[in-house]
């Protein structure tokens, strides 16, 4: 069985040192006023980005722990 270091630490990294980048760009987006969250379809997008974030992480988790123990 793969240990943590060959399994979870690039998990972590990907989604822990990612992560602050997409979310401190997120920030500097809306900060700026590029997206205006008053707007309904830049609301949509602002969903949209971090929907997927978090889709793509779930994913990527889901795939493996049944990697692991399917």
């Amino acid at each position: 069985m793969p240990d943590f270091f060959n399994t979870w630490l690039p998990f972590i990294y990907l989604y822990g040192v990612g992560g602050i980048f997409f979310f401190a760009g997120m920030f500097i987006i809306i900060k700026s006023g590029s997206v205006n969250p008053k707007r309904k379809q830049h609301r949509w997008w602002i969903k949209v980005l971090f929907g997927g974030y978090f889709f793509f992480m779930s994913l990527h988790a889901f795939l493996i722990l049944a990697a692991l123990y399917l």
